[in-house]
This record gives structure tokens, sequence and C-alpha cells, in this order.
């Protein structure tokens, strides 16, 4: 048997045959190939492509290489579209989507309720003449002289009379059937007005409901519809692809115009715009050189731009590189959503100061857990920010642990923080200088609190109780084991830093934070001026999480949130005070985003606090308020009393006043006590200072011996820490 010759070359010779058939020298294509870069090919392509090895594979004989495949295309090949639609894969983005739905269901149902009554009117006017039009339509129906009238007229003009013989033939044929079955249509009428007669009144009333809007819908003009249409005006618009290229070449950045003036598709989106939670989300590669955070300085051009409010649109940067944005748009503006109420004001709710809980919101309604062990908080914001109300959330959070020791200044003075004082062993209000000195006396007393516990972790190290040589859970719960987690705080930071202690205190709240963090010290710090007379730059950078609310530029937001967060896209300048309080970038835990702080009311933290106090007299970390407050024997305690009776929103009182609030309390104790009496009790306790309290009595000044509110609680404070240490 004689093999065929190879096309192109002599079986017997190799040599290339006469004729026309040309020789392909493969290994010279393929070099040409390599040489010379696929022009068809777009840059991207090219650049994004992978190296692969285009030598041949010789097994058994020559192997033809196709042409790599770019890997963009690659991977889109690859790339295979979900079951499920992105909202339907999680329980939090199909309860927004049905909630969504429901809205607008709810808004079109309760729109045509209220013109129930204008529906009803139209029915009645529009329902006769239906009922004439249509049993003149049904009587034309069943002549069947649509079309073939005009036909046998025009056959007639024509003298046709075949033609016209056979087109009544066929109307005959067809009127014939027609006839009978309205007939019969008629008797079933009959027969139901005859059953809906004898039968209950509500079958005639449910007829009519039915019937009527069917004859008025056939009665009607065909420009005058019977219900009115629902327009819901620009509440939400879906975001597509177009939409989202449009808006951001609405921004004025040059290099995303002229990106795009060059080349349509220079803004792409990796993956397909999708539902997130309750609104849509939209991932966006920009055109090279451009990074996320100019477009999140444009926000509000942005906005303006898609025509939504402000705070309907959320763009941040997203993972991947500094050109790709996360643009998520909302169903309406995070004003008009509800947050979902704290989870922490469920009355079966704890917190372990170990572990995480909620504090916080997205703008996807999604939840953002935080703990408190082994950190340090900062909180900035210019007032109206939502700030104060934010840090007390960690102090309800706090409290709710009953291993967790609570003390703090708010020097603000106006009482914020006033409702969690039952469960505090140490709480002082107020910026006179009184209390700025029992702050500074407290931030001291941190440093030896921190030596204190640095001996008692040496102590447990070595017997094997503090393998990391920090605090435990088990230690903290060890009693008498002295390392308990301590939470410090202090709101208005500022007034303490800017006063004659703030030079030395801002020294030794520095060595506080980064001594105390492995102690189970934490530090929770609260300003509106962030700057470096105000926030010494050594404090703000040992604090390893912050929250920067509403800040008025770009030195405020990065003194807050770290060197560099501006120009990153993390931008707190967005938020506006009051109408977007709560608002704020929160850092330290995984990437900064935008979140709102879960807003708890007084009324609401009360009963936190009340919760608190139960699980603290249980655990036995706190004695029982009730017991103490039925104690009728002679011991007392007066300054306890003093803080129990003092009237409510005076910084001074006079003496005989409170003389008889005591005695009102403790008549056995207090009764017959004088001004002169209570001076003299208080000697022993040098914080507090018996002066002159003026007041105005009818319109007369009179001074009296008193003391101040200020002077009474350092007293406490100090008595309590003394207690402890000992």
């Amino acid at each position: 048997m004689t093999t065929p010759p190879i096309h192109g070359l002599d079986a017997a010779s190799d040599e290339p045959l006469a004729g026309d058939a040309e020789v392909l020298d493969l290994s010279a294509a393929r070099a040409r190939r390599t040489a010379t870069p696929d022009l068809d090919r777009d840059d991207e392509d090219q650049d994004d492509a992978e190296s692969v090895d285009d030598s041949p594979t010789t097994l058994g004989g020559l192997v033809d290489i196709a042409e790599p495949m770019p890997a963009e295309v690659y991977a889109r090949q690859q790339r295979r579209a979900p079951i499920l639609a992105e909202w339907a894969r999680s329980r939090r983005a199909f309860y927004a989507a049905l909630r969504h739905a429901m809205k607008d269901a709810g808004y079109v149902l309760v729109y045509h309720a209220v013109r129930t009554p204008k529906y009803a009117a139209k029915v009645a006017w529009y329902a006769p003449a239906g009922l004439f039009r249509g049993t003149s339509r049904a009587l034309h129906w069943a002549t069947a002289e649509e079309g073939n009238w005009a036909l046998r007229q025009a056959a007639a003009s024509r003298g046709d009379a075949d033609t016209w013989l056979k087109l009544d033939a066929r109307r005959q044929r067809q009127s014939s059937w027609r006839w009978w079955l309205l007939l019969f249509a008629v008797l079933g009428l009959v027969a139901a007005g005859i059953v809906l007669a004898l039968g209950p009144l509500w079958w005639r009333y449910a007829a009519l409901v039915l019937v009527a809007p069917i004859l008025a819908r056939v009665g009607r003009p065909a420009d005058k519809p019977l219900t009115d249409r629902v327009v819901e005006g620009n509440r939400y618009r879906k975001l597509t692809a177009e939409l989202v290229r449009r808006a951001l070449t609405s921004l004025q950045i040059s290099a995303i115009n002229s990106a795009v003036g060059k080349d349509a598709n220079a803004i792409t989106f990796p993956n397909e715009i999708h539902r997130d939670g309750p609104g849509h989300l939209a991932i966006v590669d920009l055109p090279y050189g451009v990074e996320a955070s100019e477009v999140v300085a444009r926000r509000g051009k942005l906005a303006s731009a898609m025509r939504l409010p402000l705070d309907q649109v959320w763009p941040e940067p997203a993972a991947g590189h500094t050109g790709r944005l996360a643009l998520w748009v909302g169903y309406e503006p995070a004003s008009a959503m509800k947050q979902p109420a704290w989870p922490l004001l469920s009355t079966t709710a704890r917190v372990d100061v170990f572990k995480p809980f909620p504090f916080a919101t997205t703008p996807r309604l999604d939840s953002v857990d935080i703990d408190l062990m082994f950190r340090n908080y900062l909180f900035g914001g210019q007032p109206g920010s939502g700030k104060t109300f934010a840090l007390r959330d960690l102090i309800l959070a706090a409290a709710l642990d009953p291993r967790l020791e609570i003390r703090g200044y708010e020097l603000k003075g106006v009482g914020d923080f006033a409702v969690a004082a039952p469960v505090m062993a140490e709480y002082g209000n107020g910026f006179d200088d009184e209390t700025l000195a029992a702050c500074f006396a407290f931030i001291e007393w941190l440093y030896e609190e921190c030596r204190r516990r640095s001996k008692r972790i040496e102590h447990y190290a070595k017997l094997g109780k503090a393998p990391e040589n920090k605090v435990t859970p088990e230690l903290a719960s060890l009693k008498g084991s002295g390392l308990h987690p301590l939470v410090a705080w202090f709101d208005e930071l500022q007034e303490l830093m800017t006063s004659k202690y703030g030079k030395a205190a801002g020294e030794i709240l520095e060595k506080v934070i980064k001594l105390g963090r492995a102690l189970g010290i934490i530090i929770l710090l609260g300003t509106q001026i962030p700057d470096k007379d105000s926030l010494p730059t050594g404090i703000t950078r040992n604090v390893n999480s912050r929250f920067c609310l509403s800040v008025a530029d770009q030195t405020a937001n990065d003194m807050i949130l770290g060197t560099s967060a501006y120009k990153n896209g993390h931008r707190a300048t967005v938020f506006q005070p009051v109408k977007e309080a709560g608002w704020g970038i929160l850092a330290g835990f995984g990437k900064p985003s935008p979140v709102r702080s879960f807003y708890v009311d007084t009324t609401a933290a009360a009963r936190i606090i009340a919760r608190a106090i139960a699980l603290r007299v249980k655990a036995g970390t706190m004695p029982n308020p009730e017991e103490q407050t039925r104690d009728t024997t002679p011991a007392f305690d007066l300054l306890g009393d003093l803080a129990q009776i003092w009237p409510a929103g005076e910084k001074a009182a006079w003496n005989e006043t409170l003389c008889a609030l005591l005695a009102e309390l403790r008549p056995d104790v207090y009764g017959g006590w004088e001004a002169a009496q209570l001076s003299t009790a208080l000697k022993p306790h040098s914080a507090v200072k018996v002066g002159d309290v003026g007041r105005r009595i009818d319109g007369k000044a009179t001074t009296r011996r008193g003391i101040k509110h200020a002077d009474l609680l350092a007293a406490i404070a100090e008595r309590d820490r003394k207690q402890r240490t000992d």
C-alpha cells in the first residue's frame, strides 16, 4: 500500500513539489506572530493578558497552537451567572427588597382607597351607557356585518351579483351560530338574575360590584379612565450603567471626560449592577489614572447629576485597586429609611466585653459590630454631629457586662451621661475648675492603676493564668483578681487639654493609653476640636479605633482618622451636622466605611441602665439600691445622702436647704440638724468646701453658707477610689 504524499512535500525526497503549492514554514510563522502584536486586540486586553508558553508540543506530529485568549475575554467566558439573584441570596437583602415592594404596593393601595368614592361615582355615571353600548355591540356582532357589509356594497356598486351572493351567504352562515350563542347568553343572564333575586341580598351587591365596573369600562370615553394614575415622583431611579456613566462625566473631572471622549467604554463595570439591601450597588472601574477618592469628594455633584437627594447616594472606594468605585444608591434617602432598633434594647440582650456587639448600621442597614476589649476609641465631630450620643452607646453597652467598671467625666456640663451614673463608680459633670481638677486627678489615678495592674498581671503570668501577659476572660471574671475590665471615658476632652492641667494631663493620658490596653483599661475619648493643642498627637497616634462624625475640613478629618484618610476617600466632611447626626466614618475595623450609630434616647437608655443594675446586683458587683433605700439604721453615708437629695439642676445649695431635705430622707439621723452642724460634719471631707452661696429672693440678693455640687461629686469620687485601692 502506497502512502499518500503530504501536501506540499515529496514523500521520497522531502523536496517541495512543483506547481502552485506553497510550503508553510510553521516555525517562521510562529516567530512572526510572537514578535508582532495583535493589532486587533485592545490595549487593555494586551496589558491584562497573561504570558503563556507558545512553544509547540510534538507528540507524534506537529500541533498548531491557537491564539492566546485575552485575559478579560477568558474571565468573562468563565464567569457563570448566579442561579439566584444577589438580592435573593441573603435574608437581609431579600427582606429589604420585600419591604420596598410592600411599601410601594401599600402606597398604591392607599392612594386608590382614598379615591374610592370618586371611582364609585364614575362607575355609576358610565355603567348605564356601557349597558346600552354593550347591547348594541352584541347585536351588531350577532349580525356578522363587520367588514361584510362594505364588501357587499362594493360588489353591488360593480354590479357583481355573484360575489354579492357569496358574501351574503357567508354572513348568514356566521350569523346563524352567533344568534344562537347570543340567545344562550341572554338565557344565562336571565337565569342568573332569577338566582340573584331569590338568593341573599349580599349576592346582588356582589354581582353589582363585579358587573358595574365592566359596564363602566365599556361605556366610558377612551380618554377618561376610571382610576387615577399613580405618580410616585423621583423617589428612586433604577441604577443603570448609562445613568452612572452620565453622572460620572458630569463631575467635571478632566481625566474622566478626556478618557470617555476618546473611548466611550473607558468606564467599565466588572460586575453587573445588582440589588444590595434596600438599594442597588454598582462596582465601577474608572478610567486609568482616576482614583475613587476623587469621585467621593464630589458626592454632592454626583447626587445632583443623578437627580437624587444627597443621603441617597453613597460612593466609596472599593476593594481591588484605587480606581475602583463602589456606588450604592438606596431606594430612598437614608434620612427617610427607618433605622432598625438597637439589638441591645432587647430585654434579654447582654454584652461580653471580649466579644463584638452591634454599634451602628451601614447605609444599606447592615449591622456593624465592634468590640471594647484591648481597644481605645476616639470620637470626633463638630457640634450637632451626634458624637456624644454615639459615645454614650458604648457606655450603655459596657454597663451590660457586670464585670466591667465604668468611670468618666462629661466636661460639657449638660448631663448627657447622667442617666448612666447609677452604674458608674465615678462620674463628673461640668467644666468648672473643680471638675477639671477632679478629672485630672482621675487621670493620675489611672496611671497608678496601670502600675498596680501590671504587678497583678506579672503575678498571674507566673501562675500560667496570663499566657500572653494580658487580661483574659478568666481573669476578668475571677473575683479578687483586680483585673476586671475598666472603661475610662472623657467627653469634650478639649476642655481639659486647653486648661492649666492640659499639658500634664496629656502626657499622663498618653502613657495610660500605651500601657492600659493589655491591662484591661479601655479609654474612650470624645472631642470637638481635634487640633494638636486640644488633642495631643501622642494620644491620637496610639488610639486604634476611631469614629469621625461630621467635620468641617480636611485637617480635622485627618486628625481623627489618620494621615491621608481624606486623600484615600474616607471623608467625613460630606456629612451635614444635625441633619445627618450619627453618620460618620468608622476606622479600625477593616476598611474605613460610612456608618450611622444607633440612636438611643434618654428614656431607652434608662431602661438599659435598669437592666444593667439588675445584672450587676445578681453578679454581686453592685449593692442592691432597693436594700440601701430601705436601710433605716442610724449608720449613714453623709456624702451619698447629700448626692441622693441634691436639688435637681442646682450647681450649689444652702446648708439649711440640704438639712431640711436630709431630715426628710432620714429623720432619725438628720432630724434637728442645722446649717452649722452640717458644716462641721463635712470638715473631714476636704474636697467639699463650705462657702457663701448667693441667691435672689423676691428680687433681693441673699447670701448664706452652702456647698457646690461639683465639690460633693469630687469628694465621692476620691473616696470611692481610695476604697477600691484599699
